[in-house]
């Protein structure tokens, strides 16, 4: 399992970004989320607990400014700026103030550079995270199920109210300005099956994409170490065939096995 122990690290190659540094808002020795997922290469929330604090706003700006000066200095190349890490990162309480930050240093040293944000979307009834969210470049949200009881296999929300239906609905708000990142994976997990590429799946996926009608989605499947041990990646050839589902919705979509 992999944790990030600096405010900034990288860059690395994504397979759906291209060059990126990462930004984490999170404990460098633990992990924080509001889900729980069975794939997250963090490991599962109660294997990793953390002892230190958050980064404050003031550490992020420095630590940021400092690599991208010393990057931009070498001459290195850059695609984006990625907000992931540890967990979640908009539950960071100064998540859009960084953000404006992170605009403010971005325009000064590598303006053409995007900025993402890799979140679970649980956050966005927030005010100001919505808001912040609406500013970045790449807003790139997390739905892999529309049914609950898949939801709660596969991710694992903390909260117990939990509603794929007014999920979805908080997806909307955004009027397309959003990306939506969908995780399909196969296995076993306590004994149940876990599939979310089944035709009851992928058929109640693809109407709330419609529903949803985002700038772009992303496809993919598990590609680390996962804490649960009996998943699966999805063959190439079933993602393709999603995919061209999206696309016949006149939604751009990109596919990373």
């Amino acid at each position: 399992m992999i944790l990030f122990g600096e405010i900034v690290f990288g860059p690395v190659h994504s397979r759906r970004l291209g060059i990126s540094l990462g930004v984490n808002l999170l404990p460098a020795d633990g992990k924080v989320c509001t889900f729980d997922c069975i794939y997250c290469e963090c490991g599962y929330n109660a294997n990793r607990h953390t002892h230190t604090k958050l980064p404050d706003r003031k550490a992020v700006y420095e630590a940021l400014e400092k690599r991208l000066s010393a990057m931009k200095e070498a001459g290195e190349g850059l695609n984006v700026i990625t907000f992931a890490g540890n967990g979640e990162p908009t539950l960071h309480p100064q998540f859009p103030e960084i953000i404006d930050d992170t605009i403010k240093l971005r325009d000064s040293y590598f303006p053409e550079v995007k900025i993402s944000v890799l979140s679970n979307a649980t956050r966005i009834d927030d005010a100001g995270v919505f808001s912040a969210l609406n500013r970045v470049d790449n807003n790139i949200l997390k739905i892999d199920s529309v049914y609950d009881d898949t939801i709660r296999r596969i991710n694992a929300p903390v909260a117990q109210r939990f509603s794929a239906e007014e999920l979805i609905e908080k997806l909307c708000r955004f009027n397309g300005k959003l990306i939506v990142q969908t995780l399909f994976l196969q296995g076993e997990h306590n004994g149940a099956v876990i599939d979310n590429t089944t035709d009851r799946e992928v058929e109640g996926w693809i109407a709330a994409m419609r529903r949803i009608a985002p700038q772009k989605v992303m496809v993919y499947t598990i590609d680390r170490e996962t804490p649960e041990k009996n998943l699966h990646k999805v063959s190439p050839e079933k993602l393709n065939k999603i995919a061209r589902r999206v696309e016949v919705l006149g939604i751009e979509v990109s596919v990373s096995y």
